[in-house]
Order: C-alpha cells, then structure tokens, then sequence
C-alpha cells in the first residue's frame, strides 16, 4: 500500500481513492493501475484497476465485462463492478489484505521457500485448468500480476496482453508487459493461447523461487526445476497444460513428494511417475491444493505484512478530491450498479483459515 501520486484520482465512481496498491520503480512491470478505494463512511472497500497510459482502454474495458460473466473460483479475484468512460474505463473487485507478488518477496527479504511456490503454484495452475477448459486464456499473468493473500493467490489483470497490443504486432517492451513473463511466440505478436499461460506461469514460479523471472535452471529448488524449466520450454506444444502441473505441484496424500525430487509422484515400483488416483481439477486435487494452502503456507514476514496493510487501511485519511482531470471524480454518470459479490472474505479481516469451496461445475463462458 503506498500513498497517492498529485495526479492519481481522488475519486471513482462513488468510491474515494485511498491508496496506490503497487509500489513506484518496481523492475517488475504492474500491467494495470491498481488503488485500494472505499465508500464514504467505509462500510465497503474495493481495489479497482484502471488501464495504464498506453495501453487500449476499450480492450482493457472488454477484457473487465469478460471476467466479470465467468464463474467464480477461488483464485481468481472477482470482477464485481465496473465503470469509468470509453477513455478510461475501470473495474473493482472486494478487498481484502493482499500484496504483489513483487512486494511479498521484498516483504521476505529474498525469495520464497520452496513449500510456499508449490502452493502458489498449484493454486495458479488449478485457476488456469478451470480457464482452459472454457476456452480462455488469462493473458496476462506475471509476478505482478499475482496477489498474495492469507487465504492463497489471487490472479488478476486479465487480457494484459490482448490490451497491450493487437495481435500481429511485436509486445516487447510494451507498458505493463514483463518480457520475461511472456512466451516466445506471444513476444512476436502471437494470438494468446493457453500454452502462454503456462510458459508465464513458469516464470512466476521461477520468480517466487528465484528473485528472477527467466533464472538459470542451476538456481531453482532442485524439487521444482524439472516442472518450471518444461513451462520455460520455447516450444508450446512441448509445455504441459495446466491439469497435469496441478498434479505434479499436489502430491496425493501418502506419498513422499516426487520421483527424484523433480517430477512425478513416488510410489510406482518402476520409477515411473504415477499420477494422482481419479483426481480432477474439481475434486480431490482441489482438496490438496487446499491443504497446501492451510496454516503454515505463508512466512510469517508475509503475515505480519498483511496485517500491516489492514491496519494502514483502517488508519487511513481520505484525500478530497481535486479537479486533476477526466480521471478525478468525473465519471459518476458512467458509473455501472455493481453485481451481488461472490467473494466471501470480510473487507478487513486477513481471512479464513481454509479457501472458499470449489465451484461445482464450470459452465462454458465466451473466449477473450
């Protein structure tokens, strides 16, 4: 939670703009704006998104009322509200305590211990199975990208990719894009596709292990390096999708880890690796996923963090606003009555000690 810049909004919407989310002069490009805002009287607080300087806001704004149909899942944050202009549209989801992944590694002091990447890990990739098997891909993860939480991650910026360049143009270097974080074919204009995601995903994951996003393979944690190096593979087609990294991230119950510690689950007689019995994304490796996620999965500097951030929160004055602009408090008659919210968090607490359940089916939603 940082404070807010002269020319950042005082307002949006009914709500006052509180806090800058992400820090300034991050080396770990942030793909939207994001502020933590409330309503008067603070009996609601929500972290809105609004699209960088140089990006497509109608995409950005196409990209919010897609995200905003899909059903929910526990770590994907909702997209309950949206707003603003055709010039600068924004979204909000609930608040709850949460920091970048950027900022929960500087809040630790270094990278993530390995127990907490493979948490983070299958988490992200049980959101992108449920994505993929509707049709779409995120397009947007990267480090930034990824909020931590007491509960898990919570995976934002959807279609960061799509809005900042068409495709069939070259995404190098562009606003909000993390070259690191974005596959081979993406970088040179490629549609996004779920195999994108998953070459991000690895770099996440390097990221959290490493404290860098494209590591060499001798610096990762010897019981992740063959997972994350087949994410980084240049080929798409060589990437595993989604389901099966949730398998090799949640070992069943009973087992010891991972056939030599970098891949497959142990038990097979042979040394084959042995995939999780009847498992699916909606059922028993859910349930791992979220014991992998229970007490314990978060450093305690990373705790301590987000009880600092709550308690910023509460002790926080709002700044009146100021006419700095279209972006500043003008865009109340644009303003789109918000949908009931599917998040079951309280606005100021740090969470339950379990995730909310799985969805019990997903129904097919339109592609981005």
């Amino acid at each position: 939670m940082e404070p807010l810049r002269p020319d950042d909004p005082r307002r949006l919407g009914p709500y006052d703009v509180v806090a800058r989310l992400d820090a300034d002069g991050d080396r770990i490009p942030v793909p939207e704006r994001r502020f933590i805002a409330r309503l008067p009287g603070g009996n609601r607080t929500v972290l809105i998104s609004l699209p960088l300087p140089g990006t497509d806001p109608a995409r950005f704004a196409a990209e919010a009322a897609a995200a905003r149909q899909r059903p929910p899942h526990p770590w994907l944050a909702p997209v309950t509200e949206a707003g603003g202009t055709v010039e600068a549209p924004w979204y909000a989801s609930p608040y709850l305590p949460a920091l970048p992944l950027t900022a929960a590694l500087a809040a630790h002091q270094g990278p993530l211990p390995e127990h907490t990447v493979r948490a983070l890990g299958a988490a992200l990739a049980e959101a992108l199975a449920a994505l993929h098997a509707t049709g779409v891909t995120q397009a947007g993860l990267s480090p930034a990208a990824v909020l931590i939480t007491a509960a898990g991650p919570l995976l934002t910026c959807f279609g960061a990719v799509r809005a900042a360049a068409p495709d069939g143009e070259p995404r190098s270097g562009l606003p909000g894009l993390a070259s690191g974080s974005l596959a081979p074919e993406q970088l040179t204009g490629g549609r996004p596709r779920p195999p994108g995601d998953i070459y991000a995903l690895g770099s996440v994951l390097a990221y959290a292990a490493t404290g860098h996003l494209v590591p060499e393979r001798r610096e990762l944690p010897e019981g992740l390096r063959r997972t994350i190096a087949s994410c980084l593979t240049r080929e798409p087609a060589s990437r595993p999708q989604a389901a099966r990294l949730l398998q090799e991230l949640t070992p069943a119950a009973g087992t010891a880890g991972f056939a030599g510690g970098i891949g497959g689950f142990a038990g097979d007689p042979h040394g084959e690796p042995m995939a999780a019995p009847h498992a699916t994304v909606l059922d028993g490796t859910v349930s791992r996923t979220s014991a992998a996620l229970g007490p314990g999965w978060l450093p305690g500097r990373l705790i301590a963090a987000l009880a600092r951030q709550s308690a910023e929160l509460l002790a926080a004055e709002t700044v009146p606003p100021t006419p700095y602009g279209p972006a500043a408090g003008r865009d109340h008659d644009s303003f789109v009555a918000p949908v009931p919210s599917p998040w079951p968090y309280s606005q100021t607490a740090l969470g339950p000690a379990s995730p909310p359940p799985a969805p019990s089916g997903l129904p097919a939603s339109p592609a981005s």
